[in-house]
């Protein structure tokens, strides 16, 4: 059975719960499963009841997907997403992005928590992706391409949508808060990085570094989805300054960007609901 079939049963499953139709997906990431709060009417289907889904074994991934609207528009939350450290492969991890432009999703909303090297970034900071760098060392759509998703070789000179973007700094202009916008590069981890990594990444020209969003957005960019980026700085990784860090002092700084991000998404939703 091929990505598409396999789609396909995700979809009929899902539609024992729901007939939504949503036109916005978004994907949580650490920290972030606030936003849900803001979704109208909400159907919530568990990963594990949804064919060929992975399960979150990452703290504060809850591990759902999530129905209903935000500003009378239609939207589906992953409430928790996958990562390539948690053994998964990038095709399983992207598989809720497929299954997404299945239901008629075209605009692709993604968040992350991450660590700031840019020394002008700051713990709880909020930066739009303009652009990233894959050091993952592996790519979603290798193998068999699948032309009812995407072209062999799909265009990657604009992964983040520019008219996304500035949507979103205007949006934040008239809220009153800062966005830094920079590049983010996707490494494997588990572990976080050393002073002689991030000096390697800040000299590539990477501004944030994490361990998600590259995958999704490639393969939503394969479908011809629009992607807008967002990344929450947890924590400061200077070489020269370097302190350990904790998973609590992540879910700390991300709680206190949250909401902010929360706010300029929804937003974002809103008018594009008038477009």
């Amino acid at each position: 059975m091929d990505t598409f079939q396999q789609a396909e049963q995700a979809l009929a499953a899902i539609r024992q719960h729901t007939g939504s139709t949503p036109k916005v997906g978004i994907v949580l990431g650490t920290g972030l499963g606030g936003l849900v709060e803001q979704i109208s009417s909400p159907v919530s289907i568990e990963y594990d009841r949804i064919p060929h889904f992975c399960v979150s074994t990452v703290e504060s991934h809850v591990g759902r997907l999530v129905f209903g609207s935000i500003h009378n528009v239609e939207v589906v939350a992953m409430q928790g997403r996958f990562h390539a450290y948690e053994g998964y492969s990038l095709q399983d991890i992207t598989f809720p992005i497929r299954v997404m432009r299945h239901l008629g999703v075209s605009t692709l909303i993604i968040s992350n928590a991450c660590g700031g090297m840019n020394p002008l970034y700051r713990r709880s900071d909020i930066m739009l992706i303009d652009d990233h760098i894959n050091l993952l060392g592996d790519n979603p759509l290798i193998g068999r391409n699948d032309e009812r998703y995407g072209p062999r070789f799909p265009d990657m000179s604009e992964p983040y949508s520019q008219d996304l973007i500035a949507l979103a700094e205007r949006v934040a202009l008239e809220q009153g808060v800062r966005l830094h916008r920079g590049v983010y590069v996707a490494v494997q981890g588990p572990n976080l990085e050393t002073r002689a990594e991030y000096r390697f990444l800040r000299t590539i020209g990477a501004d944030v570094v994490g361990m998600s969003t590259v995958p999704e957005a490639i393969v939503a960019r394969h479908m011809g989805m629009d992607v807008l980026g967002f990344s929450i700085i947890t924590d400061e990784c200077f070489p020269d300054a370097l302190k350990p860090v904790q998973l609590s002092d992540v879910l700390e700084a991300a709680a206190i960007a949250e909401p902010v991000m929360t706010s300029i998404i929804t937003d974002v939703i809103q008018r594009l609901g008038r477009s």
